[in-house]
């Protein structure tokens, strides 16, 4: 396969994350599924520019993206939980009733 495949495969995934966000902003569950589909394209770009310039930098990179987008489907989803056991809802818009 062309390295130009590989490039709109990663290229479809990033804006598939971008419309996510910007088309659901109630539910934080899908905006941070649009956030790791946005990481999972970097890392895509990153890979295959890795295995075409025959340079190792890239997937060390990708090891990096991936060890933040673990970290932060982690910490992102055990504040969900938090505050999912406080309002009983994880729409966005009642975000800003939680202080403290």
């Amino acid at each position: 396969m062309d390295i130009v495949n590989y490039i709109a495969v990663a290229m479809s995934l990033f804006l598939l994350g971008i419309w996510g966000i910007f088309m659901n902003r109630k539910n934080i569950l899908v905006m941070l599924m649009s956030i790791e589909l946005m990481l999972l394209a970097v890392n895509m770009n990153f890979l295959v520019f890795s295995v075409y310039l025959d340079d190792v930098l890239g997937q060390v990179f990708a090891l990096f993206v991936l060890t933040v987008a673990a970290a932060e489907s982690a910490i992102g989803l055990a504040l969900l939980v938090i505050y999912y056991r406080i309002r009983g809802t994880i729409q966005v818009e009642y975000i800003n009733l939680i202080r403290g």
